[in-house]
């Protein structure tokens, strides 16, 4: 099991820029992939917003956010971020980080992630 730590949510204007972060410890030798979801309010479902490769550090974002979001990641400190930008009213929500179960699961499904954070806030005021 791994154990994820999420970080850096806050208070922002659109327009804005935050760095969210995402620890993880525990059995980080068996990470393949890792992805961010976010909860939307009003939403049922935890929306998928980009995940990387571990290894390769090949990503995938969503298109909602390709553009104004990046994932990435440090392998040596085994940490994991989003770094968001030109932020939006409708990027608010709650954000989790998560470990993928491998690379042949499929990225986009919350149910393919094993491991979760207990999230960061992000509120986007206009």
């Amino acid at each position: 099991q791994v154990q994820l730590v999420e970080s850096g949510g806050g208070l922002v204007q659109t327009g804005s820029s935050l760095r969210l972060s995402c620890a993880a410890s525990g059995r980080t030798s068996t990470i393949e992939a890792m992805g961010w979801f976010r909860q939307i309010p009003g939403h049922q479902e935890r929306e998928f917003v980009a995940s990387i490769a571990w290894e390769t550090g090949n990503s995938v974002h969503d298109d909602s956010v390709k553009g104004r979001f990046a994932i990435s990641r440090d392998r040596t400190e085994n940490m994991l971020y989003l770094q968001m930008s030109a932020l939006k009213s409708e990027d608010t929500g709650l954000y989790y980080c998560a470990r993928r179960r491998s690379l042949a699961t499929f990225y986009r499904s919350a149910a393919s992630y094993d491991d979760w954070g207990q999230g960061t806030q992000v509120t986007v005021s206009s």
